[in-house]
């Protein structure tokens, strides 16, 4: 496999982070451009114009000519990609007095990302009479981030996501509730306790929802309201422009941007002495860093035709960043949901193309395609999903029965894929009711889905040995009467024999969501050179950054992902604005 002229054992090496044991053995140095590969390695042969020991997805900044740039735009803040991050950077750049313009290359607003996690919110904080154990201590709520992370990342930017989300909250209650379409509410809910849970559950959820009011309009969501009140602020928009790449004075710092016009495709100078913002998002849909930075989870990804990985990132904004000097994360990470299937003849795997499964992550028997177990069903998403990676196919079978409704119930998950009202009465993001409607007649129609009257005849509907599952099914009730998980050691209560035919299974992987890692920053919000020295009049926010999730994501902190991200682009904006920093 080529790819520009480098084969493909030497462009992963020249990546530099395909591999968790070579970032973790350090000793990095420098390889033009910002990015580093592993000491020692040799210069590549690089194609015509690209550096030696740059990788191919990398590259080189564009060149543009002056004669080309036919447009100039003058403002003092830019931010360039107006959804979870970024709308709260243009927002908090204009409550700060700032002349600010935020550009996105689609062509009108999307949602931002609506599940915020938060500590210390005045929602939570007014919960703790009649919920106590939704209280957070924030030193081991953080120390529980570095240990996801197997400590690699910035500790103290997960100081400042645990000491400024909950005001963040506040700020973007008052700003959705303010005409009465929306309503902030907390998600509390910290799942069973007492009972053997392997797993703490973190109650720092929170979700805009629409009022009466805000139904009546189908094109109004949390984007609409955020985009009006910016504009309300005195911010303004440019839609379908995309980043092209930086524009440095002579010292360095960053002052502006070339950009397109999506449509007729000319170039745009756009001019920002007082900063400019990147909240561009991942690169989850540029397949060739997919590849290079984590090509583990590329082995068990399900694509499902829908926008899951944040408004079709190709991670332009982290290669503008790179071009100047940024530094990228050492180890590729991503957040993914178990809600993706393929039919019984087809396996997990880039390329190919499924279906949306939102009931495959509760925590029912799964067994990989030899009909056997192999994990706890319990843990975390990603935990289910990185055990596929040692299995055949990268795949494996949910298995439920039709008491299905009292069983999701009992186990009572937290987070998005709770499928039941909160503990505190707030609205789950989906309700059981509306899986057979949505998901399952759907997809028993489409092949996906399969429904049998006998474990032998669900095995072979899915394509699965018929003994090693029959075997497996009848030892999975055993210990479930049994109350006891002598194989993977599931907690009793979410060990329920499934006994009630019709019984159901289908072939599960991953629902790519987002990548995490990026170009890394300081509390400043700038990214810095090898040296250590910031980036001057650059910020970035949100999943184009870095030093927040190494691996993986800790899902059982529900809203993370978009509470780190609106707390940098709401941190950003003002900075941008103020000069502080």
């Amino acid at each position: 496999m080529q790819h520009n002229g480098l084969d493909r054992r030497t462009f992963l090496k020249g990546a530099g982070i395909t591999a968790i044991g070579a970032a973790a053995m350090g000793a990095l140095t420098g390889c033009g451009n910002g990015y580093t590969v592993p000491a020692g390695e040799e210069p590549v042969n690089a194609s015509a114009g690209q550096v030696p020991g740059t990788p191919s997805w990398l590259g080189q900044a564009p060149e543009v000519a002056e004669r080309d740039i036919t447009e100039t735009i003058d403002t003092e803040v830019l931010v360039v990609g107006c959804r979870t991050a970024g709308l709260p950077a243009v927002i908090s750049a204009a409550e700060n007095g700032a002349k600010v313009l935020g550009i996105d290359r689609t062509s009108t607003v999307l949602a931002p990302r609506e599940d915020i996690g938060a500590i210390d919110s005045k929602l939570q904080l007014a919960s703790f009479d009649e919920y106590p154990q939704f209280k957070i201590d924030k030193m081991e709520a953080m120390e529980d981030i570095v240990r996801y992370a197997n400590g690699f990342i910035n500790y103290d930017l997960v100081k400042v996501w645990a000491n400024e989300s909950g005001a963040l909250i506040d700020w973007l209650t008052e700003i959705v509730e303010r005409d009465g379409r929306l309503v902030m509410q907390f998600e509390g809910s910290v799942g069973t306790e007492g009972q053997g849970a392997r797993d703490k559950a973190w109650a720092t959820g929170h979700s805009p929802n629409k009022t009466d009011k805000g139904k009546e309009d189908k094109d109004f969501n949390f984007g609409v309201s955020l985009k009006e009140y910016a504009e309300e602020k005195g911010a303004e928009f440019r839609w379908s422009t995309e980043l092209i790449k930086l524009e440095q004075d002579e010292s360095g710092r960053v002052v502006g941007i070339i950009a397109r016009d999506v449509n007729d495709r000319h170039y745009i100078r756009i001019n920002a002495p007082k900063g400019v913002i990147l909240a561009t998002g991942g690169y989850g849909n540029n397949l060739e860093m997919m590849e290079a930075r984590q090509p583990w989870n590329q082995k068990m990804r399900i694509s499902i035709g829908r926008n899951g990985t944040g408004g079709n990132p190709t991670g332009d904004g982290i290669k503008a960043a790179l071009w100047v000097g940024g530094q990228m994360d050492p180890i590729g990470a991503a957040c993914m949901f178990n809600r993706a299937a393929v039919k019984p003849d087809e396996k997990a795997g880039d390329g190919i193309v499924g279906e949306w499964y939102w009931f495959g992550e509760q925590p029912f028997m799964k067994v990989n395609l030899n009909g056997k177990r192999f994990c706890n069903e319990s843990g975390p998403y990603d935990y289910m999903l990185h055990s596929t990676v040692m299995q055949p196919g990268h795949t494996y079978c949910d298995i439920f029965d039709s008491d299905y409704v009292e069983q999701v119930k009992q186990m009572n998950e937290v987070g998005c894929c709770r499928l039941y009202p909160f503990d505190n009465g707030s609205p789950s993001n989906m309700g059981i009711n509306l899986m057979p409607k949505m998901f399952f007649d759907p997809l028993l129609e489409k092949g996906y889905l399969q429904k049998a009257d006998t474990p032998e005849e669900l095995a072979q509907k899915l394509n699965i040995p018929v003994d090693n599952f029959v075997e497996t099914f009848n030892r999975y009730n055993q210990m479930a009467e049994n109350g006891k998980d002598e194989d993977y050691n599931k907690e009793p209560y979410r060990l329920m024999p499934l006994k009630t035919p019709p019984y159901y299974g289908i072939r599960t992987g991953a629902w790519f969501l987002a990548t995490l890692d990026g170009v890394r920053i300081d509390t400043n919000m700038h990214p810095f050179r090898e040296d250590g020295s910031e980036i001057e009049g650059l910020y970035m926010a949100g999943d184009c950054s870095g030093g927040f999730f190494s691996t993986s994501y800790p899902n059982l902190f529900t809203g993370l992902a978009c509470g780190r991200t609106m707390v940098e682009g709401r941190r950003a904006g003002m900075l941008a604005a103020t000069g502080q920093a």
